[in-house]
C-alpha cells in the first residue's frame, strides 16, 4: 500500500533587527494578499515576537497596537536598570501577557520556534515548547539592552548573536521551501546615519539617567558639546556594533544555507529604538514583498 504524498511545507523565517522588525508585519500582510500562507514560522529576536503574534492569530490586533505607539509609549514600556542590561524587559512582557498571547507554544495555530543564545556556552537554542512569553522574552534579550533570561536552568540572550535569520532551523523542521526576511541587508555603511532621533535619545536618556547614581550617570552623557564633531552616544555605538555583527553573521550563514526566497526591506533609516515608526517599517515590508512576488509565485507553483 503506497503512502500518500506529503504536501510540501513552506516556512517563513523572520530575522532580527530591533525596531526594524515591524516590517515583518508588512511582509506577512503582503504574503496573505498574494494567497501565500506558511506552514511553519521561525523567528529570532523581534522576528520571534512578530512570529508569535502571527502564529497565535493575533497579528491584526498586534498591528493596530504597534501602529498606535508614540514616542512616549515606547519609553513607558522600558523598565530601566543596570544589572544585566539597561532594560529589564518585564514591563514589556507583562503588557503582552495581559493583552496578547500567553499560552504554550504547542497550542499555537501553527508550528512556531524562537531562537535564543546560551550565554554560557554560546550554543544556539531552539525554543519550541513551553511558554510563548518566556520564549519571546529570551529571544529578544539583546545584550547590553535587555537583561538575560533563565529558561530551564540556562541563561539565554538574543538569538541574533548566533543565527539572525534562522533558515537552518526551518530546514531542521522539515520545511521544503523557505522564505526568509532579512532586516539588515542595507544597513552596513549607513548604520550611524540611522541613529535614534535626538528627541528619543533625550527622553530615553533622561528616564534612565535619573535612576542611576551621579557617579555612574556621568559616564553616559546625552550629548558631547565639546568636540567639533560629536562622538556617538553609548547606545549609538552599541546599536551600530550589533548591526555590523548581525550583518556579517547573516551573510555567512545564508551563504552556507540559502533560503529559496529572500525578502529584504529597505530599513537603514530606522534606528535601534524607533519602535514608534511602525507605519514606515510596515510599508517597507509590504513593498519589499511585492517586489518578490514573481519569485514567490514561482515558489507557490513548485509547492503544488
Amino acid at each position: 500500500m503506497s503512502t500518500p504524498a506529503r504536501h510540501p511545507r513552506l516556512a517563513l523565517v523572520l530575522g532580527s533587527g530591533s525596531a526594524r522588525g515591524w516590517a515583518h508585519i508588512g511582509v506577512i500582510k503582503a504574503l496573505e494578499e498574494a494567497g501565500i500562507k506558511p506552514d511553519i514560522v521561525c523567528g529570532t529576536s523581534i522576528g520571534a515576537l512578530v512570529g508569535a503574534a502571527y502564529a497565535a492569530g493575533e497579528l491584526e490586533r498586534f498591528e493596530s497596537w504597534v501602529r498606535s505607539l508614540s514616542l512616549r509609549d515606547v519609553v513607558s514600556l522600558m523598565d530601566f536598570r543596570l544589572n544585566g542590561g539597561m532594560l529589564k524587559g518585564e514591563r514589556l512582557m507583562n503588557f503582552f501577557q495581559k493583552h496578547f498571547m500567553d499560552c504554550p507554544i504547542e497550542a499555537l495555530r501553527m508550528p512556531f520556534v524562537a531562537v535564543a543564545t546560551d550565554l554560557h556556552t554560546g550554543q544556539e537554542v531552539w525554543l519550541k515548547e513551553g511558554s510563548v512569553i518566556e520564549a519571546v522574552r529570551a529571544s529578544i534579550a539583546l545584550p547590553g539592552l535587555f537583561s538575560p533570561v533563565r529558561v530551564n536552568e540556562r541563561l539565554l540572550v538574543d538569538g541574533g548573536l548566533v543565527n539572525p535569520v534562522p533558515v537552518s532551523l526551518a530546514r531542521a523542521m522539515e520545511a521544503d521551501f523557505v522564505v526568509a526576511v532579512d532586516l539588515n541587508a542595507d544597513i552596513l555603511g549607513r548604520h550611524l546615519e540611522a541613529l535614534p532621533e535626538p528627541k528619543l535619545r533625550s527622553m530615553v536618556g533622561s528616564a534612565w539617567l535619573t535612576r542611576l547614581p551621579q557617579s555612574v550617570s556621568a559616564l553616559f552623557p546625552l550629548a558631547n558639546t565639546v568636540d567639533a564633531e560629536p562622538m556617538p552616544s553609548l547606545i549609538d555605538v552599541l546599536a551600530s556594533s550589533i548591526n555590523i555583527m548581525q550583518v556579517r553573521i547573516t551573510r555567512s550563514r545564508l551563504a552556507g544555507d540559502p533560503p529559496d526566497v529572500v525578502i529584504a526591506p529597505r530599513l537603514a533609516s530606522l534606528g535601534l529604538l524607533d519602535f514608534h515608526r511602525a507605519d514606515q517599517a510596515i510599508e517597507q515590508g509590504m513593498l519589499a514583498t511585492r517586489l518578490m512576488l514573481p519569485s514567490l509565485q514561482e515558489l507557490g507553483t513548485r509547492r503544488l
